[in-house]
């Protein structure tokens, strides 16, 4: 067949079907959009109300305190989100309406107007809860159940959501250093338009995927009216059991918006070479490492299964716990040179965001493939909405614990959180059997990929 016959939804690039990069571009600039945004978040909230670029004046805690609230609300709406798409207009239109409200949420956090400013969260929270699970539920539906490259295209469709947050970071972070918040948050919401724009005109590439299948007169509808098998039913379980992992996971994972962000602000010594760098480009540092690393990492993984050795979601993830945690004991040195000398260097922070990195290369793009594997297909967008409520939960757990580091102290919180992580992820590694028993063998498809 020639190139000019093969349909659009047929045609491949790189190995991946043409869909892939057309939801990587719009996650890449959904991405981009809101990690520029949450880059000067809080660091708009605690700045001083009075001045040349004014924020609102909060405390430390209020401040922690409500980032970490808004971020659990994004991911939490996912919930509802996934079920729009499940039970009403399927997942093609649900990332649609999500982009629409998530353009007009970002353009009205560039006025400079305090209503403007709880009305411009309130969309994104609505439009990031209706984009971000049922685009990743699309990115598995382009390849079928027993496709080895699935993984991989988790990865590929993973970078494009870090390299829209390190220029999303730096560039937003830099209009709102010197030209003012608004005309960051105005830059934050370009970005969405453009990734809006790819999403409609890439359609044609998307064609059968995504669609809503609960209609009565679809031939799919019997299946997705059967109750759940027991092999369904356990598969489920499982999921719910990995989600206490994902709340610990970005619980701690997510104090970089919060809790380092300010650190970074406050007790960090920016300077280099005469410049002093902006505070909120260390929110570019994680992404900068998943774009240079990610292929190091998820090869590794595939090298590591082919020879035999455990390389299960479950025991994936529980290793990047465990060592994005190690990456908190960088931040206990920062705290005690911090202590001794009333400034700590630029150094800790990026060794902990390396550390951060890696073990968020081994969890979080395994946990989005591991969900569409596991999932019943009449579930499939509701599970992946729930995975990201848990995602929303530790975001929570985050402003929590970072206002918790007000009174409790910052070498007590990060040395805290490195403990924590390392045993409660080799609690799951010592679980690991009974766990695996749940899944059924829905990773075993995979086992003929090292042939």
């Amino acid at each position: 067949m020639s190139n000019s016959t093969i349909r659009p939804t047929e045609r491949e690039i790189w190995g991946h079907p043409a869909g892939l990069y057309v939801l990587f571009f719009v996650e890449l600039w959904e991405r981009f959009s809101y990690y520029g945004m949450r880059a000067i978040l809080t660091l708009f909230l605690a700045a001083a109300a009075i001045g040349d670029n004014p924020g609102l004046g909060w405390s430390n805690s209020e401040t922690l305190s409500f980032y970490g609230t808004y971020t659990m609300l994004v991911y939490v709406m996912s919930i509802p989100g996934g079920l729009l798409a499940d039970k009403w207009i399927g997942a093609k239109k649900a990332v649609m309406v999500g982009g629409l409200l998530l353009c007009a949420g970002h353009i009205t956090l560039a006025f400079p107007s305090i209503t403007a400013f709880y009305i411009g969260l309130g969309l994104i929270i609505a439009g990031v809860g209706c984009l971000k699970p049922n685009i990743s539920t699309m990115v598995g539906g382009l390849y079928k159940g027993k496709d080895e490259r699935r993984d991989k295209g988790f990865y590929i469709f993973y970078i494009g959501i870090n390299l829209g947050a390190f220029f999303g970071a730096l560039a937003v972070g830099a209009v709102a250093k010197y030209y003012g918040w608004h005309w960051g948050f105005g830059l934050a919401g370009i970005g969405m338009f453009i990734g809006q724009i790819v999403y409609m005109f890439g359609l044609k590439y998307l064609e059968g995927v995504g669609d809503f299948i609960g209609k009565k007169d679809s031939p799919d509808n019997a299946a997705m009216n059967r109750p759940l098998t027991p092999i369904e039913k356990d598969r489920m379980l499982v999921m719910f059991l990995s989600f206490i992992l994902i709340i610990f996971f970005w619980g701690a994972f997510e104090q970089a918006g919060g809790l380092m962000s300010l650190y970074t602000e406050q007790k960090t010594n920016r300077m280099l070479m005469g410049f002093e760098v902006p505070a909120a480009w260390f929110q570019s540092v994680n992404a900068f490492f998943i774009i240079t690393l990610g292929t190091l990492v998820g090869s590794f993984w595939f090298k590591w299964k082919v020879a035999g050795k455990e390389g299960s979601s479950l025991f994936k993830m529980a290793i990047g716990l465990i060592i994005m945690g190690w990456g908190f004991l960088f931040m206990t040195i920062s705290t005690m040179e911090y202590a001794s000398k009333g400034e700590a260097a630029m150094v800790w922070l990026v060794l902990a965001y390396l550390f951060h990195t890696i073990g968020e290369l081994c969890a979080s793009p395994v946990a989005l493939s591991f969900i569409t594997k596991l999932a019943p297909v009449k579930y499939a967008s509701f599970m992946m909405g729930a995975y990201f409520a848990a995602t929303g939960f530790g975001n929570k757990l985050a402003g929590l614990v970072g206002e918790w580091s007000q009174t409790a102290g910052e070498f007590e919180i990060f040395t805290g959180i490195a403990v924590f992580c390392t045993v409660f992820g080799l609690l799951v590694i010592a679980l690991l059997k009974p766990l695996k028993r749940l899944t059924h063998g829905a990773e075993d498809l995979e086992v003929e990929t090292g042939h």
